[in-house]
């Protein structure tokens, strides 16, 4: 009941917030990013890999939704719609950046292998994301759009107009690749 409560009042200060941007209000503008800002700077720094790209990414992505918050029709859905621009520069980015795809087709994807040991390796949390930041920018960016911004493999495929078996493909090496770091890491320790 009190979550629910929560997402009503959450609802009504983003509707009322989305209300005064479109009416030009600095105020509600510098409120609006205030409340959507770290989290989305996450996502920005997630898939670009570093604080400058991050940083600039975000600045473009909010400058690109104040210019154009009139056309949200439905202000329950900004937080969605926020999350859509800032993902879209990010892929924008890294396409100015050539970040390669690798295009696979009729390749079987490797299921989960049962029975790794993944007990042995020291799976921290700073540790993966360690991990993550040092993937090729092709496999980051899937495995982020996957993982943290879960976006359906098919719905990832259209974003990066690649075929869906290469997000697959990609997504099965990124982890695979990812234990692969760790194992590297804590085998020098």
């Amino acid at each position: 009941m009190q979550a629910s409560a929560n997402n009503l009042n959450q609802t009504i200060i983003t509707d009322h917030l989305v209300a005064q941007c479109k009416k030009g209000e600095v105020r509600a503008f510098r409120e609006l990013y205030n409340a959507y800002s770290e989290a989305m700077y996450n996502i920005c720094l997630r898939m670009t890999g570093n604080t400058a790209d991050a940083e600039d990414t975000l600045q473009e992505a909010f400058m690109q939704i104040f210019r154009n918050i009139e056309r949200l029709e439905n202000a329950g859905s900004v937080t969605a719609w926020i999350k859509r621009i800032v993902v879209n520069h990010c892929l924008s980015h890294l396409r100015k950046k050539k970040v390669y795809f690798e295009e696979v087709d009729n390749i079987e994807v490797a299921e989960e292998k049962a029975g790794m040991d993944e007990d042995s390796f020291a799976w921290t949390v700073s540790a993966i994301k360690d991990a993550i930041q040092d993937l090729p920018h092709g496999y980051r960016t899937v495995l982020n759009l996957y993982i943290f911004e879960e976006y359906s493999h098919k719905e990832i495929a259209a974003m990066l107009d690649i075929s869906e078996s290469t997000v697959k493909t990609q997504y099965m090496r990124a982890k695979d690749k990812v234990r692969q770091i760790i194992k590297q890491k804590n085998a020098i320790r």
